[in-house]
């Protein structure tokens, strides 16, 4: 199944294009009362056809990654907004919505803040997804909008503090506008998947996302590790240290629900740890411990340094740490086993050859992992059913192996060859 079609984002915008500033139906005041949800319910429940949802955190200023605010629009029940600090249970919402199809925008960023209130989808449209597997590769909403419908959106507000309250007029307006195309974007972009041949592509990814964000995500492991400009530290010791004053500014941010970069950024981190203060004191001379807020902690600083500091070598951690796998970056793959490296050339450049001949986004056609994985260790006898068993092994959905399967297994032989 072969896309013969255009991507719309790469065809130049409408300069005229209309811009949408608020509602058709005006700026709804969110609802935060008891009575006032049993009356969307009613209205909800009342409506028909799918409801476009969509959700709104704190990210960057809360350590939570809760919703704050909830937005949802139906056929006949109009545009609302929910308060879900003032009504965390939404079930009866839920409930009212039953096996209605969600319409949401990039869906696996939503899902999980949505089930934490009550909200689980039993039908899932992601129109950014729909987008990428029509090949597009800026999928923002706002450009998705403009492209496929003609109209443009007001946007600005994504990256604001959502636990502010009340909630300005103008970010209510910006919320609500966010659902208010999702219905007929979603019925665009439908026609186009199923023009394209891709509607059980689609399928069968938006089924994955819904499952992945029902299933129980593990831990990351040395989290910590993540800290910006880590690379900068060169020994065991130094790494402890960051390990440290991570924990110990993770377990304050937890307490006061802060994001952990305001109360202290990963520079900060990384500059306490090379400097190595021996005192105190000289730990306040360093920006910005020396800040009255951070005075306040500097106690909590310094004895996560002074810990690192006691702590056995036994104790430390490797300055390189194997993937769980037992795969070393790729990057390292030339110098380590020369073939596997020359298998995953191959097998990348098989990948981005079919993306292209039937206009997807490489990285939604098969994900990068699993091209690594399946190049590290090819399964063995090397043909398209062993290949199409690993790949369905690996997460692969079954459009994905039945297009990949045999390409992937010539561009492996290839490369032993």
């Amino acid at each position: 199944m072969t896309s013969t079609g255009t991507d719309p984002a790469a065809e130049p915008a409408e300069p005229d294009a209309p811009l949408l500033t608020e509602p058709g139906d005006g700026i709804p005041e969110p609802i935060t009362m008891a009575a006032e949800l049993d009356a969307l319910v009613a209205r909800v429940r009342s409506g028909s056809g799918a409801v476009a949802l969509d959700a709104e955190r704190a990210s960057g200023y809360r350590y939570s990654q809760r919703a704050y605010l909830v937005q949802l629009r139906r056929a006949g029940a109009g545009t609302a907004l929910v308060d879900p600090t003032a009504l965390p249970d939404l079930r009866s919402l839920d409930d009212a919505i039953g096996d209605a199809e969600w319409i949401l925008h990039a869906a696996s960023q939503d899902l999980v803040c949505l089930a934490e209130v009550g909200l689980h989808p039993r039908r899932l449209f992601d129109t950014e997804l729909a987008g990428r597997l029509l090949g597009s590769e800026r999928v923002a909403l706002g450009t998705m909008v403009e492209q496929y419908l003609g109209v443009r959106l007001e946007k600005g507000h994504s990256a604001a503090d959502w636990s502010t309250r009340p909630l300005p007029t103008a970010w209510l307006a910006y919320a609500a506008l966010d659902v208010e195309l999702l219905i007929p974007l979603r019925d665009r972009l439908a026609a186009e998947l199923d023009a394209a041949g891709k509607s059980g592509w689609a399928e069968q990814e938006f089924e994955a996302v819904r499952l992945a964000a029902e299933a129980e995500v593990p831990a990351r492991s040395d989290p910590w590790r993540r800290t910006s400009g880590i690379h900068r530290v060169r020994n065991r010791r130094q790494l402890a240290a960051i390990r440290a004053l991570w924990f110990a500014r993770d377990e304050f941010a937890a307490q006061r629900d802060i994001a952990p970069g305001r109360v202290l950024p990963d520079s900060a981190i990384v500059d306490a740890v090379r400097v190595n203060p021996r005192t105190s004191a000289e730990l306040a001379q360093l920006a910005p411990f020396g800040g009255p807020r951070q005075r306040r902690q500097l106690a909590r600083w310094f004895g996560a340094l002074e810990a690192a500091r006691q702590l056995p070598d036994d104790e430390l951690p490797d300055v390189t740490v194997r993937a769980p796998d037992n795969i070393p970056p790729a990057g390292r793959w030339r110098d380590r086993d020369p073939e596997a490296a020359d298998r995953l050339t191959s097998a990348r450049e098989a990948v981005t050859v079919l993306a292209a001949e039937h206009a997807v986004v490489v990285q939604n056609l098969l994900a990068s992992d699993v091209v690594r994985r399946i190049a590290w260790r090819p399964p063995q006898p090397l043909d398209e059913a062993t290949v199409a068993t690993r790949l369905l092994e690996l997460g692969a959905r079954p459009w994905q192996v039945e297009l990949c399967a045999a390409p992937l297994a010539g561009a492996l032989e290839a490369a032993a060859a």
